[in-house]
């Protein structure tokens, strides 16, 4: 731990600040919930509303996991794991089943989240009516009186265009039949890993100002139409070239040399954990 700075970078005042913030959050699952987010070492939209959360909310004894687009070793997750350990001194790891929390930036582990432990997901837009209500006044008494016309239409319109819902990643949802909810940047193929999770799920908007979250065993839908289901990504017929995995999230990447085609994992540690148990049992 570098001794110049307080425990976890934060005035022990800022983290009561962010932690209040986030105990109301919890109360209300799927409400935004302004707080006053500061300054920090990293420029505002490379997870400055995550971090803040992790440091607020860090202790001594915990494990901490920082995953970018499912990969540990990026240069966004590898910068806040260095900040977080130089300020802490806590271990990291690369492992989801060892972490306590697990900062992420658009994607929610393969291996299912547990009841001791946090998942914080990085968010740049957090409210999910602003693409059709510029206002946040007005979004904000949308919220209040649970109108949410706009985001129904904004689907129907991409149906009657592209004839399915079009929304590759940041589906909104509905969190206890209450709040429509943005569940960040993450891929269809996640969101239903949000329904009833036995993990605190927190979500950090840093430059937009806002925290907001899913406690543990709550219902979270995903928006679709009685005749228009919601369809996560399908990768059926592929597997990974690595492990062989065939029900996880998967990159399609292409051969620099010969130009085919292959898929591979996008939770780079989880894929690692297969091939390596499979080594461990001999198996080819």
């Amino acid at each position: 731990m570098n001794k110049s700075y307080n425990f976890a970078f934060f005035d022990e005042g800022s983290k009561r600040e962010i932690r209040r913030a986030t105990l109301k959050a919890i109360a209300i699952p799927g409400y935004q919930v302004p707080f006053a987010s500061r300054e920090m070492p990293i420029g505002r939209g490379w997870g400055t509303g995550g971090l803040q959360l992790t440091l607020s909310l860090i202790g001594k004894e915990d494990v901490l996991k920082v995953i970018d687009q499912g990969s540990d070793e990026s240069v966004n997750a590898v910068n806040i794991k260095k900040l977080v350990s130089d300020t802490t001194g806590v271990r990291t790891t690369d492992s989801t089943r060892e972490a306590t929390l697990i900062q992420s930036r658009h994607r929610v582990p393969e291996v299912p989240l547990e009841q001791d432990q946090i998942l914080i997901l990085q968010v740049p837009l957090p409210e999910p009516l602003r693409s059709f209500e510029p206002s946040e006044h007005e979004t904000k008494k949308l919220h209040a009186e649970r109108e949410y016309s706009g985001a129904w239409l904004m689907l129907f319109e991409q149906i009657m265009k592209y004839k399915t819902m079009a929304t590759d990643a940041d589906h909104p949802v509905m969190v206890h039949d209450r709040y429509v909810m943005a569940p960040s940047p993450i891929p269809r193929f996640d969101n239903p890993k949000l329904d009833y999770s036995e993990a605190l799920i927190l979500l950090g908007a840093g430059r937009e100002k806002k925290v907001y979250a899913v406690p543990p065993f709550t219902k979270v839908t995903s928006l679709a139409f009685d005749d228009y289901e919601f369809e996560i990504e399908s990768f059926t017929n592929h597997e990974c070239i690595l492990c062989g995995s065939k029900d996880v999230f998967l990159d399609e990447l292409v051969d620099q040399d010969t130009g085919a085609t292959y898929f591979q994992c996008n939770d780079t540690s989880n894929c690692l954990d297969i091939v390596n148990q499979e080594q461990s049992l001999g198996v080819k």
